[in-house]
């Protein structure tokens, strides 16, 4: 009986909700607002918890930018990256400012990227292509690739 009543969850306010989940990582707005949505009973109480989190510096439309830039640079093309930013409703004006910054190491990631996968030029169209979609696919620019398969950028 003891630890049955033991095991029972309470019921967490929105605010601990929120805390557990900027805990683990950085959240944007639109992130944290789809996690509460269904524990809240008005809109309004998420937004005012929300704008609070905002003032006290909790919660930084920055901060998930450069975590986000951070952890997938290493993996993921600017194409890639930015499509996942949009995707965490991070501003537009906070995605142009970081943009040009991602776009420096393009080639050097490019690169990194494709000697883990390949390691080698494409010996014919069909490996070429096979190299291009799977770099497409990681976020990276066709300028980009195709500079990579030419062999040119080393020594840039």
């Amino acid at each position: 009986m003891f630890l049955s009543s033991w095991r029972v969850k309470r019921q967490l306010s929105l605010r601990e909700r929120a805390l557990r989940c900027l805990v683990r990582r950085e959240h944007s707005r639109l992130e944290l607002q789809r996690k509460l949505a269904p524990h809240a009973e008005e809109s309004d109480d998420i937004q005012a918890l929300l704008d609070g989190f905002e003032m006290r510096g909790w919660l930084s439309e920055k901060r998930v930018v450069e975590q986000t830039v951070h952890t997938r640079r290493a993996r993921y093309g600017v194409v890639r990256i930015v499509r996942e930013l949009r995707g965490k409703g991070i501003s537009e004006e906070a995605i142009s400012e970081t943009k040009p910054q991602i776009m420096e190491s393009e080639l050097e990631a490019a690169r990194a990227v494709w000697r883990k996968k390949f390691g080698k030029l494409p010996k014919n169209a069909s490996e070429r292509g096979k190299q291009i979609r799977f770099m497409r696919g990681r976020g990276f620019d066709l300028d980009v690739i195709l500079k990579l398969l030419r062999g040119t950028g080393e020594d840039e």
